[in-house]
């Protein structure tokens, strides 16, 4: 109990390190999200949820939607293509990083470029690699809108003309 009085909300030391680490990357997936209608493909919609509070404006599909996996993946590659227009990636997977999330993150991979279609894994690379300590799960991203934002504003700074 006294441990974790004197312990960091951020887990280990250099949280601010890795804090900057995954906010930079969410900058750069919500740039290419809302300038290139590049899509995120979530579990499900308190993933989105959290996306949408960090500012996602562009395409968020959700994989649970009651469809099998098969309709889910015939519908990603006939909306969104093998690669997006300057020859990259044409959607980024981003699952939650527990053991489910980690299957599906491979299976969806698998299956989608037995297709061709290019899939981005550095956001969830970035993510899983920087959060590991606080969190495993997508949605959590909401509560650390304050950590986060900077960083992503950083990268991906929006103007707002109200």
């Amino acid at each position: 109990m006294r441990d974790q009085k004197h312990r960091s909300p951020l887990g280990s030391g250099n949280a601010a390190q890795r804090f900057a680490l995954a906010g930079l990357a969410l900058g750069e997936a919500r740039k290419k999200n809302r300038e290139q209608k590049w899509p995120v493909v979530l579990e499900g919609k308190r993933d989105r949820a959290a996306l949408e509070t960090l500012g996602f404006v562009g395409p968020l599909e959700i994989l649970n939607r009651g469809w099998d996996l098969d309709r889910f993946i015939t519908y990603l590659y006939e909306n969104y293509g093998t690669r997006n227009p300057d020859g990259g990636p044409s959607i980024c997977l981003l699952m939650d990083w527990d053991r489910t999330g980690t299957r599906l993150q491979k299976t969806l991979t698998e299956r989608l470029e037995s297709l061709d279609v290019k899939v981005c894994h550095i956001l969830y690379n970035q993510l899983v690699k920087a959060l590991k300590p606080e969190t495993r799960v997508v949605e959590s991203l909401k509560s650390f809108d304050v950590e986060l934002s900077p960083f992503i504003e950083q990268e991906d700074p929006l103007e707002f003309n109200s």
